[in-house]
């Protein structure tokens, strides 16, 4: 895990830290070839330059972000904004279904929108795979 990650993860509450390791665990293991750092203040993985998951402390828990999700089909990831990312959030570490969440992290790896570019092409997303 990247120590900047810990150190996010160490600062959180002891189970939003469970949460937020059991996470960094499974992303690092589905993803060893993705850059993980702090990317607006939040743990984020990277593929090719494009993110693709993360998570971030919210006011209710932990929020677990794909940004290609709403592509992925699946009913336990809710739409969140205005382009292609779903989320699930948690609020202790034993709503973490790694069945799932393996499914959803060889997904991001397979499903995957141009966020990398976005700002170049005004807010246009286009499929990479």
């Amino acid at each position: 895990m990247h120590p900047d990650v810990q150190a996010y993860n160490n600062n959180q509450s002891p189970e939003e830290k469970a949460i937020c390791d059991l996470l960094a665990k499974e992303i690092d293991a589905a993803l060893p070839d993705a850059e993980n750092k702090i990317w607006h203040a939040h743990p984020v993985w990277f593929l090719a330059g494009n993110p693709v998951v993360g998570y971030s402390k919210l006011k209710g828990g932990i929020r677990l972000l794909f940004w290609s999700g709403q592509s992925f089909d699946e009913a336990g990831l809710q739409k969140e904004g205005s382009f292609k990312a779903a989320e699930a959030r948690y609020i202790e570490s034993k709503q973490v279904n790694k069945t799932d969440l393996k499914r959803w992290l060889k997904k991001a790896r397979d499903i995957q929108w141009d966020y990398k570019n976005i700002v170049k092409r005004k807010g246009v997303l286009e499929r990479l795979k």
